[in-house]
């Protein structure tokens, strides 16, 4: 179960996105979504009830698309409208992936940019016209559905989405599951168009400072020390419906990269699993 308050103006756009979110967990096992039961607060008393049925049409769409069904949900009155979905998937048990099996010399696999929460950020403060943002409200709305194809097509050691904890927040929590370390060059990390802008001009979620005060201890900074305040608050940047970070045998790297490609998705390599520290990660 997910849910969230809005993130984009568009209530369709938010509703497909929240969907997306949703079955982010579904997908990083692996599993074929199945059902789906929606969540809802809006304040019915003050806005008009189009706005909720957009919203609900969104994820509605969404949920189609991954060729699952909605059956049913819950509303609640609330001054603050919140979206979200309780999903369930069907995998089976021998090739259900976790986040424990990465091992050194493992590659590391990016499906989606970073900085959705910088960018959201950037819109609220009226930095970002809308129409400039689109490639980040569609990558948030994809869905992680080729990825999950890939990883059970080829076989993985590991993997987990990239939400609300950040990349580095997700990525420790895989080392610390997998007792091992990672070593990550930061200029191969994808970032969203105008990431690096805004957080020159101090839009950056106050999430993100939550995020990298809890990881730092665990990273091993060896790059230019110009570059290491903004790459790593970039890193810890929360995110919204991120890609999955996919954890494989250097030898299947081609053939991830190339059947996410051909599902309709996309892959960057950014690292790889190293023999160190359980949780440590080492960013060149």
């Amino acid at each position: 179960m997910d849910f969230f308050t809005p993130i984009v103006d568009d209530p369709y756009l938010f509703g497909q996105i929240a969907a997306a979110n949703s079955l982010s967990d579904l997908y990083a096992m692996g599993a074929k979504p199945l059902t789906a039961l929606n969540i809802i607060c809006f304040p019915a008393s003050c806005h008009p009830l189009e706005i909720m049925e957009s919203i609900l049409r969104g994820g509605y769409d969404k949920i189609i698309e991954a060729e699952a069904v909605v059956v049913g949900g819950h509303s609640v009155e609330d001054p603050e409208p919140k979206y979200g979905l309780a999903v369930t998937g069907l995998v089976n048990p021998e090739q259900a992936v976790t986040g424990s099996g990465a091992k050194p010399g493992d590659s590391l696999v990016l499906t989606k940019p970073l900085g959705t929460g910088i960018i959201a950020t950037a819109i609220k403060g009226e930095m970002i016209p809308s129409k400039d943002a689109e490639e980040v409200e569609k990558g948030m709305a994809a869905l992680n559905a080729p990825a999950a194809r890939a990883m059970l097509q080829l076989g993985v050691s590991a993997a987990t989405d990239i939400t609300g904890f950040s990349f580095l927040g997700h990525l420790q929590e895989m080392l610390m599951s997998s007792q091992a370390e990672a070593a990550i060059d930061h200029k191969k990390v994808p970032l969203y168009p105008f990431v690096k802008d805004m957080v020159a001009m101090g839009m950056i979620p106050a999430g993100a400072y939550r995020n990298l005060n809890y990881i730092r201890p665990h990273i091993d900074w060896t790059g230019h020390a110009k570059e290491e305040a903004d790459a790593l608050i970039i890193l810890a940047d929360p995110q919204t419906s991120g890609g999955l970070l996919v954890a494989l045998p250097g030898e299947k790297e081609e053939g991830y990269l190339s059947a996410l490609k051909q599902g309709g998705g996309e892959g960057y390599v950014v690292g790889k699993i190293t023999d160190g520290p359980a949780g440590s990660i080492k960013i060149y």
